[in-house]
Parts: structure tokens; C-alpha cells; sequence
């Protein structure tokens, strides 16, 4: 008895540790973008706790009742990105930006929560083949991949010169990680993720790169703050961008329920409607989002990449880690040493089990034969989406705003045209239905 308490706090102790790990490296980055104070950026970081950890509890009970973790989305972080910049060339006022992208994010929940209540999902179902589903996590990989390795460089914000001895860590705790959950035996490889951010956040202390930065004026308890950004805005761009976008964020839903159904063996007893539930539940975490003004947060794909590394697939240490984030985020002064946390350990740690889920992507894609249309079709996906990240952002500035925030995202992009073209291409046996989540 005394063993499987123990067993459960350690497994608790991890998923809260992949849940704040997921959270809290992009507030620091988009606080950046928009030139936020730290006291902002403090205040971001709280938000963004208290949402993930409520929207990933909601999901796991009322949802789609998997152990996925919700966190900021890396779709959503492009178009923050995009309007960021974009504001800062034109001298635009930025906050009257986030006002936007608030609008932009209940616009996105709102008709999550149309299509999963009514279950006009069932009916885009048939969109989100193998195919597309394989694409997208291979796209969202290599798309956070720059990202994450830009963390482990030490390259936040505007610094543009690498911190040669974080990175060396970093990789090391990559490799590291990595290591531990091939080769390691018994506790070690289950918690191999743990052991890596312990350490690494070890070396990062002894080098005397981490700072306590709060004060003895922090509140011990505070609600985070509603619309901090101020009343959400609706522009006609971003609204067009978000109803698009809702494709987007449907082909996430389905793509992480279905990564984690080839690691978790067993699954909701009503496994049938898990798929309406978990999109009407991401509809009211964009709305969550909007309400406390954070990055609009998704069920994270990657946790597929954690439980297959680390071998945690129960619900319940979820949860209990999900409702410990929500009330941690309640206490400014806790929240402050959360994050203390290295972001090039949080990176490191996360690009590790994002490569787990480029396996997953691969064996969705071999789910069906890569005959020529196929290995077209996907040829044709991942040159346009990925050749879309490597260009500037000023590329786009001369276009509509609408078409800016769509063709500067190569994940929108290339989720989009595989869809097109299954539905367009048609091959000699066409699968008429996605198989079932």
C-alpha cells in the first residue's frame, strides 16, 4: 500500500511537472513579442497555469477522458507572433492587439462548443484521414521544434546570441532524457523525464543562472485577473482567421485522442462520443482563455510522446497533478519560483518527447498504403507548409490582414491542403469514413 502511494505521488509529481514545463516557456515568449513588463509577464504565467490546469482537469472528467494535458498552443502562438510583430513595425498599440486575439479565441470556442454539443463533428470526421492526421503531428513537430530548440539556445526575446552553457545542458538533459527511457530500468524509465528537469534545473542553479525575482510585497493568495488585456475586440480578419482556424484545432482534438489511444490500453467506456465531448470541452477552454486573458490552450499531442516515454497512463495521478497546477497558480510567491524553472530545461525536456510523437505521426501515416497519390499528396503538404516557416514575417505585411494570418502559418496551410487534396485527389479505394475515435 505504502508502494503505490508512493508510486502515485511520484506520478503525480511528473505530470505536473510536464504540465508547468508545457506552460511555462511561451508566456515568457510571447511576453517578449509584445514587450510586456515582468510583472506582465509574472502575471501571464499565472493565468496560464490556472487555465491549463482547470481545462485539462474538465477534459479528463467531463471530455474526452483521456490523460492528455492541455497547454498554450503552438498554432495559436504563430498568429500571436504574427500580430505582434505587426503591431511593433506599425507602432501599433499592443494591447488593443491582444483585445483582438481575445475576440479572435471566443470566437474559436464558440463554435468548438456548436460543433461538439450538436455533433456536426461527426460530419467533418470523414475530413481527418490517416493522412491528415499523420501530417499534422509531423508539421506541429517540426513547427515547435524551432521553437523549443531556439529555447534550449538560451534565445528568448530579442536576445539574438546564443548562451553557449545552457545549451550545452540543455542537449545534455535532451540526450539525456532520451537515454533514460530506452536504457533504463524499472522507476528510472518511468520517471526519466523528471530525473532530466531535476538535473538540469541542478546545473542551472549551481551555475548561478537562476534568480529569485519576487518580493516580499507578493500576496499570498490572488485570483488571477479577468480580461488583464482589457475588453476582447472583434476585427472582421481575425474572426474569418478563427473560424478557419477551428479546423485546425478539431484535426488537434482528433489527432491527440488518437496518438494516445496507440499507448493508453484502456479506454472510456462511452469511447464513441469521446470526440464531440473533447471539442465542445476545447470550446470552453478558448473561452477559459479569453476570459483570463492567456495563449488559447488545446489538448497537447505531445502527451502521447510523455506516457510512451515515461510509461504514465493513468488517470488519476493526471487529475490530482491537474488540480494541484489550478491551485498552485492561486499563490503569486509559488508561482514566481515555478518559474524559476530553466527554459532550456523545460525545452529539452519537451523536444524529447516530441520524439515520440514523430514516431506516431509515422505510423499514422502507414496506417494506409503510401501508394503515388499518397506520397503526392503528402510530398506536396510538408515542401508548402514547411517552406512557408522559413520565410520572413515581412513577406506578408503587403497582404489582407485575413490572408496574413492564414498563409504565414504553415500548420494552418499544410492541414488544410492534405485535407483538399484527399477530398479532391480521389484514389481507386477511397476510405469513405475516418476510423472512429
Amino acid at each position: 500500500m505504502e508502494n503505490k502511494r508512493v508510486t502515485n505521488s511520484l506520478s503525480t509529481v511528473q505530470w505536473f511537472i510536464f504540465l508547468l514545463a508545457n506552460a511555462v516557456a511561451l508566456p515568457i515568449v510571447i511576453g517578449g513579442i509584445f514587450q510586456l513588463s515582468f510583472e506582465q509577464i509574472s502575471t501571464l504565467m499565472q493565468r496560464t497555469f490556472f487555465v491549463v490546469g482547470i481545462s485539462s482537469f474538465i477534459q479528463g472528467c467531463f471530455g474526452h477522458k483521456y490523460p492528455i494535458a492541455d497547454g498554450p498552443a503552438g498554432s495559436w502562438v504563430s498568429i500571436f507572433v504574427i500580430l505582434g510583430n505587426l503591431a511593433f513595425i506599425q507602432g501599433q498599440d499592443q494591447m488593443h492587439t491582444l483585445q483582438i486575439l481575445e475576440g479572435g479565441l471566443i470566437v474559436a470556442g464558440l463554435l468548438l462548443i456548436v460543433l461538439g454539443t450538436t455533433g456536426l463533428v461527426y460530419r467533418l470526421q470523414f475530413l481527418f484521414t490517416p493522412l491528415v492526421s499523420g501530417s499534422f503531428l509531423f508539421i506541429l513537430s517540426l513547427q515547435l521544434s524551432g521553437v523549443l530548440v531556439k529555447g534550449m539556445l538560451g534565445l528568448q526575446g530579442t536576445s539574438a546570441e546564443p548562451d553557449v552553457m545552457a545549451a550545452l545542458i540543455s542537449f545534455f538533459i535532451f540526450g539525456l532524457v532520451i537515454f533514460l527511457s530506452i536504457k533504463g530500468r524499472g522507476w528510472i524509465s518511468s520517471y526519466a523525464v523528471l530525473i532530466g528537469i531535476g538535473l538540469g534545473s541542478g546545473l542551472f542553479a549551481a551555475l548561478g543562472k537562476v534568480r529569485l525575482t519576487f518580493t516580499a510585497s507578493t500576496p499570498v493568495l490572488k485570483f488571477p485577473q479577468i480580461f488583464a488585456w482589457g475588453v476582447p475586440q472583434f476585427d472582421l480578419g481575425i474572426v474569418i482567421t478563427s473560424l478557419l482556424f477551428t479546423f485546425l484545432l478539431v484535426s488537434n482534438t482528433i489527432s491527440s485522442i488518437s496518438a494516445v489511444k496507440q499507448v493508453v490500453l484502456v479506454v472510456p467506456k462511452d469511447e464513441k462520443t469521446a470526440l464531440s465531448r473533447g471539442i465542445w470541452t476545447g470550446g470552453i477552454s478558448h473561452i477559459l482563455a479569453a476570459l483570463f486573458s492567456t495563449i488559447g490552450v488545446v489538448p497537447l499531442p505531445a502527451s502521447a510522446g510523455f506516457m510512451k516515454l515515461t510509461g504514465q497512463k493513468r488517470i488519476r495521478p493526471f487529475l490530482m497533478a491537474c488540480l494541484l497546477l489550478t491551485v498552485i497558480a492561486l499563490m503569486p510567491s509559488v508561482v514566481n519560483v515555478l518559474a524559476l524553472l530553466p527554459a532550456p530545461v523545460a525545452s529539452a525536456a519537451l523536444l524529447a518527447t516530441f520524439v515520440q510523437i514523430v514516431g506516431i505521426a509515422f505510423q499514422s501515416l502507414l496506417r494506409e498504403q503510401l501508394d503515388h497519390r499518397r506520397l503526392t499528396i503528402l510530398g506536396i503538404t510538408l515542401l508548402v507548409s514547411i517552406g512557408l516557416m522559413f520565410l520572413p514575417p515581412a513577406v506578408f505585411q503587403s497582404l489582407p490582414s485575413t490572408l496574413r494570418y492564414i498563409c504565414s502559418n504553415g500548420l494552418l496551410v499544410g492541414t488544410i491542403l492534405a485535407m483538399l487534396l484527399e477530398q479532391l485527389w480521389k484514389g481507386e479505394k477511397k476510405i469513405s469514413h475516418y476510423q472512429k475515435i
